[in-house]
Parts: C-alpha cells; structure tokens; sequence
C-alpha cells in the first residue's frame, strides 16, 4: 500500500464568487515528486494555496502526515513540516540574502551543513550572501526563494512554477538542487510547466483541468504518451 503524505479529497475552494477548485482528488506518496500539471487557469496554484492555507477550503479535506488541516492557520500548517514556495517568490527585498535565509528558518540558527550544501547548489547565495536582495537578477531571487524553502528540513515542499522565466543555464541548476532534496528523501509536490523539467524529476503526475484532476498516473507513463498529452494539455510537448 502507498504511503501518502498528503491527501486532498472533494477538496472544494472558492475566491470571491468565483469557484476555483470544484473537488480535486490527489494524492502525495512519501518521498515523491508529484507533479501538478495543466494548463494556465485551471487551479494549480489555488491547490497549493489551499493546502498552504492562504485559501481556506469550503469543502473536502487536506490530510496531512494523518491529521487534518483543513481548517488550519499557515503557521501551525509551516510548523507541521510544510514548506512552500510561491510563484511570486516572496523574498524580502530590502533585506539582505543573509537575513532572508535566517527568517526562514524558524527552528532557530542554520545548520551550517546545511548551508554549506544550499552554497554547493546554489553558489550564487554566497556570493551575494551581504547584499540585499532586491538587487539580485530575477533567476538568483529564485533561487533564494527555493533555498529559503529548504533552509530546513521539510516533511514536504510545496513548489510552484520554480523555472518559470529562467534562462537554461539556471533551470539546470534549479532541478539539480531539486533533485539532491528528492535525493535526501524529500516529497515534492511541484507545479511545472517545462515540461522536460517535470519529466526528469515526476515520479507521478496529475493532470488539472477546470478544478479538478482530469488525469492521474505516472510520469513515465505521460512522457511516454504524446497523444495523451496532446489530449490533456492542449499542446504537443516532442519539441520541449
């Protein structure tokens, strides 16, 4: 039997009068990388938003390392062992990378192995390690964004979009950082749209379409299959 660190169930999210989520049905394996795929528009965001606790679900449930937190507060979810790192990034600007990274973690100081190993897959960090972060070019404030998110040990990353906008040299980088924290046991659910991205590093893959999951199964099985893509994604993926 799989053992799941977190599942969604009729998960039912609103924003305003509009109905975003319409019962997403997913499901995290420990140790995983889940992808959440699908077209702009469809809720992947407002997925990890919902399991986050920036949107408060109205219906359904979020099971998480078996307890419920459905109705949970963002911090006391953060404190269970969720990290989350949004599409907009959300460093501090004004501070520097230095007091980014020790903001985040909430633990109390960096462990320095730790460190020494975000250094090694981020060597931009130490670079600019004083500097403030506003003054970063966009793919090293993404970079920050992640290693914020990795600071510490996590039960499970939530990840939205980390390559979006990124020049190829630091989507390399980006996914070899997410492979070492797969490598360390870490389960991932990241949202992704290079594809190749997400079918070097997706154990599984879940398809969204209008609020829920249109299609559950494999990477493998999804990279394998043009004409599934072509049908669950609205574009032939062989050039990317």
């Amino acid at each position: 039997m799989v053992d799941n660190i977190l599942t969604l169930s009729g998960v039912k999210t609103n924003i305003a009068q509009y109905h975003i989520l319409q019962g997403v049905d997913l499901e995290v394996p420990r140790g995983e990388v889940t992808m959440l795929l699908g077209r702009n528009g469809v809720g992947k965001t407002t997925t990890l938003r919902t399991i986050i606790g920036h949107w408060r679900a109205h219906e359904g449930s979020v099971m998480f390392d078996g307890e419920d937190i459905t109705q949970m507060p963002t911090p006391a979810i953060a404190r269970l062992g969720v990290g989350f790192v949004p599409e907009d990034m959300g460093i501090f600007s004004d501070l520097t990378v230095q007091e980014n990274m020790t903001l985040a973690a909430v633990s109390g100081p960096i462990d320095s192995a730790r460190l020494d190993w975000l250094f090694s897959v981020f060597p931009a960090l130490g670079t600019f390690w004083a500097k403030d972060a506003g003054t970063l070019s966009g793919g090293q404030k993404q970079m920050l964004s992640i290693a914020r998110a990795m600071v510490e040990e996590r039960k499970l990353y939530l990840i939205d979009e980390p390559t979006k906008g990124l020049a190829p040299a630091i989507i390399s980088t980006m996914a070899r950082a997410l492979r070492d924290l797969k490598n360390q046991g870490a389960s991932i659910l990241l949202v992704e749209q290079n594809f190749s991205v997400a079918k070097a590093l997706g154990d599984s893959a879940n398809v969204m379409e209008d609020g829920r999951m249109s299609w559950s199964g494999t990477m493998a099985q999804l990279a394998a299959d043009l004409e599934l893509q072509e049908r669950l994604m609205g574009l032939s993926m062989e050039s990317h």
